[in-house]
């Protein structure tokens, strides 16, 4: 049975890259995500009222942990307080120290996660698009939300318009709560480490660094438990289209870049010598054949007659083809071998 590599972490093979190349990528990303962010900007009007429904839904659901862990962390500055560091700065720190560290020991994998990374983000950007969500801290206060992170200012240097800085709130969408790529972001995370990281202890990691992501999200009001549902199917769509926009990118840099070949074709023109022996045999032979010059050049000898300085064997007693050097006598040259 075939081995099949989950999609989105493939091998990718005959690729070469750089850092100086990836790091104007990813940023160039990054400021276009956050333009759209700002561009997506929808009316409040609607945005409240899409919060609401959600949160009806979650009602109806029995789904509503918002509540009680907001009054947890509101109560309890021991845990509101690192809640709101972790909300944020870890996306920021956590999620681009794991794609560096990809790149540098699991270079082979790093393009896979890389786009994987960047398709989510992007259909995220479609979702604040498409529905613009009031965060459960910016809703009346008879809904029975805090703003842990605006009550909790003084320590940190956010003020009470997300995590943005203060007297930079503006630069920020405050109703891109659906879907939740703090946990989305998270998510990517949790499975590159459980997948490359190779010890108990990374494993360990990869499962609570995304589920205390959830918490924080909900706990800080600024994200609803479907929000979080939304961030993890959003980066389930993302892996699933990462091997179409990685072949998209190939045809489109090789229609570019006439002169370098893909990666999709190298590594499609590869045979796999332990699936087809014969056939591997045969393409090994071939590229010999055209990679060897042709000495006679197209040119042929009649009966009889010999190219310059050609040795003369004469065929007698003993010296057919098989005959031993003892039989074939002392002057015939010896069969090789």
């Amino acid at each position: 049975m075939p081995h099949t590599e989950t999609p989105g972490t493939e091998v990718s093979r005959a690729t070469r890259l750089r850092w100086w190349s990836e790091l104007p990528l990813i940023l160039l990303v990054y400021a276009c995500y956050s333009a759209g962010r700002l561009l997506a900007r929808g009316d409040a009007g609607t945005a409240v009222e899409h919060g609401l429904a959600i949160l009806r839904v979650e009602k109806a659901l029995y789904l509503n942990a918002e509540h009680p862990l907001n009054e947890l962390f509101t109560r309890e500055p021991w845990v509101g307080v690192p809640a709101d560091f972790w909300y944020a700065s870890l996306h920021y720190l956590v999620t681009p120290a794991l794609l560096v560290w990809v790149f540098r020991s699991r270079r082979v994998h790093y393009r896979a996660a890389r786009t994987w990374l960047m398709t989510s983000t992007f259909i995220g950007l479609i979702g604040f698009t498409l529905l613009p969500t009031c965060p459960p801290r910016l809703l009346d206060a008879g809904h029975g939300f805090v703003d842990t992170m605006a009550q909790y200012s003084s320590y940190g240097w956010w003020a009470g318009e997300a995590s943005a800085p203060r007297g930079l709130g503006g630069m920020t969408n405050q109703y891109a709560a659906m879907p939740s790529l703090h946990v989305g972001w998270s998510l990517w995370c949790g499975v590159i480490l459980w997948r490359y990281g190779g010890t108990r202890t990374t494993k360990v990691l990869a499962v609570a660094y995304p589920l205390l992501t959830t918490i924080v999200v909900m706990g800080t009001a600024n994200h609803y438990f479907l929000d979080a549902v939304a961030g993890a199917a959003v980066m389930g769509a993302g892996l699933l289209l990462t091997p179409v926009v990685t072949r998209t990118a190939d045809r489109v840099r090789a229609r570019l870049l006439p002169g370098r070949a893909p990666a999709f074709a190298a590594s499609a023109a590869t045979v796999p010598a332990a699936a087809s022996p014969a056939l591997a045999d045969r393409a090994g032979a071939a590229s010999r054949t055209a990679g060897a010059p042709n000495v006679s050049d197209g040119c042929q000898t009649s009966a009889g007659e010999r190219f310059p300085r050609q040795r003369e064997s004469p065929i007698g007693p003993g010296a057919e083809p098989g005959a031993s050097p003892q039989d074939a006598g002392d002057g015939a040259p010896a069969p090789a071998r």
